[in-house]
C-alpha cells in the first residue's frame, strides 16, 4: 500500500484553519510550559466528533491552556457543558482565560483541579456523550478503563497522542510510555464493547464508539 506524501499529511492537517482564540491559547500554554495541546488536525476531528454526536456532555482528561476544549465546545450545542480535568491550577486558569475570550459564557465549563485517577472514580457510569483523554501517558490505561465505564451507549472516546511521535508504529520503540500506549490501543482495537479506529492525524488520534 502506498503511504500517503509529507505534503498531503501536511495540506490534510492544516485544512481545517485553526481559529484565532485557539492559537492565542496555543501561544499562552506555549509560554507557560503547559502540556504540549492538540494538533491542528487533531482539534479538528474532536470538533467534528461532538458535533456528529450533538455531544451535550463532554469530559475531557487533561486542560492544558484550553486549546481542545475550544475545539469540543465549538462542535457541542449551546446548551452543552464541557467538564475539564487537570491537576495544575496554573493550566486550567488559562483555559478559563481562553474559554472567556472565546465568549463561552462560564456555566458551559466545568473546570475541576486535582488528579484525575482520584476524580473519575467519583463520577457517574455512562454520564457523558464524549470523553477525551489527553493528559499523563504513563496513567492513560487508568484514565481510559474510567472513561469507558463513562460514556453512554454510543458515546465517542477520543485519545490522543496514540501515534507518540511516530514511536507506536516503530517495533523497536519500547520504551516504557510507547509500550504502554501501544498496548493501550491494540486492547481497545479489540474491546467487545467497543468500536474503534486509529486516525493519522497530528500525534495519531484514537477514536471509538461504546455499542
Amino acid at each position: 500500500m502506498s503511504g500517503l506524501k509529507p505534503a498531503s499529511w501536511s495540506y490534510a492537517e492544516e485544512f481545517v484553519p485553526e481559529p484565532e482564540v485557539v492559537e492565542a491559547a496555543r501561544r499562552r500554554g506555549a509560554e507557560l510550559g503547559a502540556a504540549s495541546p492538540v494538533g491542528t488536525g487533531a482539534g479538528a476531528v474532536l470538533r467534528l466528533l461532538a458535533a456528529s454526536v450533538r455531544a451535550k456532555h463532554v469530559l475531557e482528561v487533561g486542560t492544558g491552556a484550553g486549546t481542545s476544549g475550544l475545539w469540543l465546545l465549538s462542535g457541542m450545542p449551546d446548551d452543552g457543558i464541557l467538564t475539564t480535568i487537570d491537576v495544575s491550577a496554573e493550566h486550567q486558569r488559562l483555559a478559563r482565560q481562553a474559554y472567556a475570550e472565546a465568549g463561552y459564557p462560564h456555566q458551559r465549563t466545568r473546570v475541576i483541579t486535582g488528579a484525575a485517577a482520584e476524580v473519575l472514580p467519583r463520577m457517574a457510569d455512562g454520564g457523558y456523550d464524549m470523553v477525551h483523554v489527553d493528559a499523563d501517558k504513563d496513567t492513560y490505561p487508568t484514565y481510559v478503563g474510567h472513561a469507558v465505564r463513562l460514556l453512554r451507549s454510543g458515546g465517542v472516546l477520543v485519545v490522543d497522542n496514540m501515534l507518540w511521535h511516530d514511536k507506536v508504529a516503530d517495533p523497536a520503540s519500547r520504551d516504557a510510555t510507547t509500550t504502554t500506549l501501544r498496548d493501550l490501543g491494540k486492547t481497545l482495537r479489540d474491546h467487545d464493547d467497543l468500536v474503534t479506529a486509529l486516525l493519522p492525524v497530528s500525534d495519531g488520534v484514537l477514536v471509538a464508539v461504546r455499542r
